[in-house]
């Protein structure tokens, strides 16, 4: 009998596997893919943003939900010792000018194989193409159904961490089925939900012309709520990018709650308003609206169009009267957006097992000897290394649970 089996090799997974192994216990990873890490370098493409290098007061109120749990996860391991983590393994990392974390190179595929030849060598053995389908508790631990093209087994271990992640991307793995396995089993699992990911919005056939340019720079909020800068971009369905994916949580609440609401843009975040104001007012009485705009306050053509997609013909005749409320109007220009785009275009979901069926060791209350790690549990956190640093936080936690859990069972032998 195996001391611990690791159900998921991505980043939350491989380091709980690290952690077990570290103590000496044998362990053992399943990975339905191919190879591991799959998310993981796909992620890494666009630079592999690590972590964040903003004070942990901070850090940690990034959390939408399950932040007091994060928080605790990230006192025992947080964006430093991510970093340390990474040297150890020969990789450097750099804090940008925004104050994002990544390696040196920008690349994801270095670090996670240096990781995967420590971890073998260390003694952990793997498994891919193998995905586990059912859990049973059996004497002094589990018995795992795998299946694999190889066929149907099964594998009893002592302990088991499941860290599959959540529902998005299923085809690098994390496609959520596992939910049902765990219910078997009176596990509590919110329902699973897109997370920084795009919204749709009703587009008329002149705006999407534009589809595929950048909004930028653009703040965007939710009505009664502090405009956060950054940048979008404008598809055929709707929007897309960073700044859309970092209010995403909040967006989704509140379509859920009202429908109806809109979300403001400052399509002038640089210039406040009393300047706006004063520009359009100096431009000459018989320029055009459009004119006005354009002149005073140089807006893209995008951005041109997306303010008359927001604005009826009536109230433009009545904007080209009255400036300062057209310089209102672009400092919070109201955009009905309809809802999340499909749960498998997210980069990351929210939802999943309940935190309050686990333990501060995370493990299950209903399987005891069990654990849970990574996406797949019922927390949220947006792009910009706060939602990596947590899983790797979580597997480290998880995997101390595991110690804990075995060292316990051989005292009562």
């Amino acid at each position: 009998m195996l001391d611990a089996v690791i159900v998921g090799g991505g980043p939350a997974g491989l380091m709980a596997a690290e952690t077990a192994r570290a103590a000496g216990f044998s362990v053992h990873v399943l990975e339905r893919m191919g190879s591991a890490g799959r998310k993981f370098l796909v992620a890494g493409k666009g630079g592999l943003n690590l972590t964040h290098s903003e004070p942990k007061s901070l850090f940690v109120q990034r959390y939408s939900a399950g932040g007091a749990q994060v928080s605790d996860w990230l006192e025992h391991f947080d964006g430093d010792a991510l970093r340390t983590w990474a040297l150890g393994l020969g990789v450097e990392t750099m804090i940008g000018s925004s104050g994002r974390v990544f390696p040196n190179d920008l690349k994801a595929a270095p670090l996670m194989r240096a990781w995967l030849r420590r971890l073998k060598a260390s003694g952990v053995s793997f498994s891919y193409g193998a995905r586990c389908t059912a859990v049973a508790p059996i004497a002094n631990g589990f018995s795992l159904r795998i299946e694999s093209a190889a066929g149907v087994e099964s594998i009893a271990t002592r302990s088991v961490c499941f860290a599959t992640g959540g529902g998005s991307w299923a085809k690098l793995g994390s496609d959520g089925s596992w939910q049902s396995m765990l219910q078997a089993h009176g596990v509590k699992v919110a329902p699973l939900m897109p997370s920084n990911c795009g919204f749709q919005a009703d587009w008329s056939a002149q705006l999407v012309k534009f589809a595929g340019q950048p909004i930028k720079p653009v703040g965007a909020a939710l009505p009664g709520c502090t405009m956060q800068k950054g940048e979008l971009m404008l598809t055929e369905y709707g929007l897309e990018g960073s700044l859309i994916y970092a209010l995403s949580s909040q967006v989704r609440s509140q379509l859920q709650a009202e429908p109806n609401t809109k979300l403001l843009l400052d399509l002038v975040p640089d210039s406040r308003l009393e300047s706006v104001t004063q520009s359009l007012l100096s431009c000459r009485a018989a320029l055009s609206l459009t004119e006005k705009l354009k002149r005073s306050c140089t807006l893209s053509a995008v951005k041109l169009a997306l303010y008359y997609e927001a604005t009826t013909p009536m109230q433009r005749s009545a904007l080209a009267l009255d400036l300062p409320a057209a310089a209102k109007r672009l400092k919070a220009l109201p955009v009905q957006l309809l809802a999340a785009r499909p749960i498998d275009e997210a980069i990351s979901t929210a939802g999943g097992v309940a935190l309050a069926g686990l333990s501060d060791s995370l493990m299950l209350s209903a399987l005891p000897g069990a654990f849970c790690a990574g996406e797949m549990l019922d927390w949220d956190a947006p792009t910009g290394g706060y939602l990596l640093t947590a899983c790797f936080a979580s597997g480290r936690r998880a995997g101390q649970g595991m110690i804990d859990w075995l060292n316990r069972e051989k005292l009562s032998y």
